[in-house]
């Protein structure tokens, strides 16, 4: 029974902890906000499961975590330097039927991928996309071209 006590106080605390953190949507979530998630369900994890059962040590793991997570959101907004250092910036993958391979390859993505966000757009073939961006967020957004309307 006590396991069951832990996984809802674990649940019930890591919901509370997102929301004082702040959220953004899924397809607006850079590769930080990700980690934040995934670490701290670990460290609930391990407070559940481990053999340190201790819910106090899970609790200031999980705070310090999320404190870290405060001070680096707030010096990615009072610093544009080091925002681009933790978010990166957007790169060009297609510029006027131009493949930019290297970026492509770089980033472990293919035409194919880029391509499914050109048809998704509701266009058939790369001549329709003006440009075709990865943005921080790693989503691909296309701008279509004037003349494919």
């Amino acid at each position: 029974m006590a396991a069951v006590f832990r996984a809802l106080f674990g649940y019930c605390f890591l919901v509370l902890m997102v929301r004082v953190v702040g959220r953004r949507p899924g397809k607006q979530m850079a590769p930080f906000d990700f980690v934040l998630i995934f670490f701290i369900g670990g460290l609930t994890l391990t407070a559940m499961v481990a053999d340190d059962r201790s819910l106090t040590n899970a609790i200031v793991q999980i705070v310090t975590i999320a404190t870290g997570h405060f001070i680096l959101t707030l010096l990615r907004r009072k610093s544009k330097k080091f925002a681009l250092f933790l978010d990166g910036t957007p790169l060009v993958l297609l510029s006027k039927s131009k493949w930019y391979s290297e970026t492509l390859g770089n980033m472990n993505f293919s035409t194919d991928d880029v391509m499914a966000a050109i048809r998704g757009k509701g266009l058939v073939n790369p001549e329709g996309a003006s440009w075709a961006v990865l943005e921080r967020s790693g989503s691909i957004n296309v701008i279509e071209a004037d003349d494919s309307k």
